[in-house]
């Protein structure tokens, strides 16, 4: 007989959880024990469900550290009790919860699992009743006593994508997520249908939350006419020590003298230049062209194939960690979870 597994849905706000209030057609938050009222084919599945609401549920825009670290902390104090997690979740910042919760879950060896929806869930259309039940099954999905995806994932119109690889590009469609630069874990059609060589291996190991966080990031998108002015106000400014420079192409940026010798000046000063592309699929390769030959000759870390979002973790979780001049740049430059590269862990 199957063992019956068991799952912590763990709910933190955004769109999915709510409903049209019946007094005056306003959207509300959906009290979690009425779930199955929205859902009744959750009595169905062969799993154990207990919920759990954040003490204070959020629109997804509001995101910060503090918050993660408490959502961090809810994995770690239950992490022996379930089998995996559900994170309910708005949209908006998903993809920057899951890349940061890659980073501090080390050692992780269970379904993490983010999803949300477009739609409400107490709409007729809303998407938020399939991504919620398909996230429930791949997180409490096992071979034996070993988990399918051992890691932290984003399910969403019927696509499982590694956490730290994807981005939100679209406000509208369902389909609102995109891994550029990472294969999907899992297609869900009639069956699931794991991608078992991009999933990351069980590490067998206890797990190890990292809470420290730091907020000394900041990034710099370039466009075509930004000013010395700006420039130099961002880069060098007071209480950054990582700024992602996020650049065109495969990593160029203006070679004009005056942008050249800001770039020199804030690495003098001490601060650490991540190197990432706007686009949303491809691959930093700094001296590929002449236009960032001159980034990569002044010590500006390249992120290979990182997401914006992903950067942002990775650098609030390693200047967390301690972590400062070519120490930090090192880590930077490698993967540490599959968030960049091949998808090593």
């Amino acid at each position: 007989m199957t063992k019956k597994r068991s799952i912590l849905m763990i709910y933190t706000g955004g769109t999915i959880g709510m409903v049209k209030s019946e007094t005056d057609g306003t959207l509300i938050p959906l009290e979690m024990n009425n779930l199955y009222h929205y859902i009744p084919i959750l009595e169905r599945l062969p799993v154990s469900i207990d919920m759990h609401s954040m003490e204070k549920v959020i629109d997804s825009s509001d995101m910060d550290p503090e918050f993660w670290k408490e959502l961090a902390g809810i994995i770690e104090n239950n992490y022996l009790q379930y089998d995996g997690f559900v994170i309910l979740h708005g949209s908006d910042t998903m993809a920057y919860t899951a890349s940061v919760l890659s980073f501090m879950l080390e050692n992780l060896n269970k379904s993490v699992i983010l999803t949300g929806s477009q739609l409400p869930l107490g709409m007729i259309r809303s998407d938020g009743r399939e991504n919620m039940i398909n996230a429930i099954e791949i997180a409490s999905a096992y071979d034996d006593d070993t988990p399918i995806v051992p890691e932290v994932a984003v399910c969403f119109e019927n696509k499982l994508l590694r956490g730290n690889r994807t981005s939100k590009v679209n406000a509208e469609n369902f389909d609102a997520f995109l891994s550029g630069n990472y294969p999907v874990l899992a297609e869900i059609g009639v069956n699931i249908r794991f991608n078992r060589s991009a999933i990351a291996r069980p590490s067998f190991k206890n797990l190890k939350v990292h809470k420290n966080l730091s907020g000394r990031v900041g990034i710099l998108k370039l466009f075509p006419g930004i000013t010395k002015e700006f420039t130099r106000n961002l880069l060098l400014q007071e209480g950054i020590d990582i700024v992602i420079l996020e650049t065109f192409g495969s990593g160029n940026a203006p070679s004009g003298s005056d942008f050249v010798q800001i770039i020199s000046e804030a690495i003098k000063n001490g601060k650490t230049l991540f190197n990432v592309t706007q686009c949303k699929g491809g691959v930093v390769e700094m001296g590929k062209y002449a236009a960032s030959k001159q980034l990569l000759d002044m010590g500006v870390v390249s992120g290979h194939d990182i997401t914006t979002e992903a950067a942002i973790a990775k650098a609030m979780f390693l200047l967390g960690q301690g972590f400062t001049g070519q120490q930090l740049a090192s880590k930077l430059e490698k993967p540490l979870c599959g968030e960049m590269g091949r998808g090593e862990k």
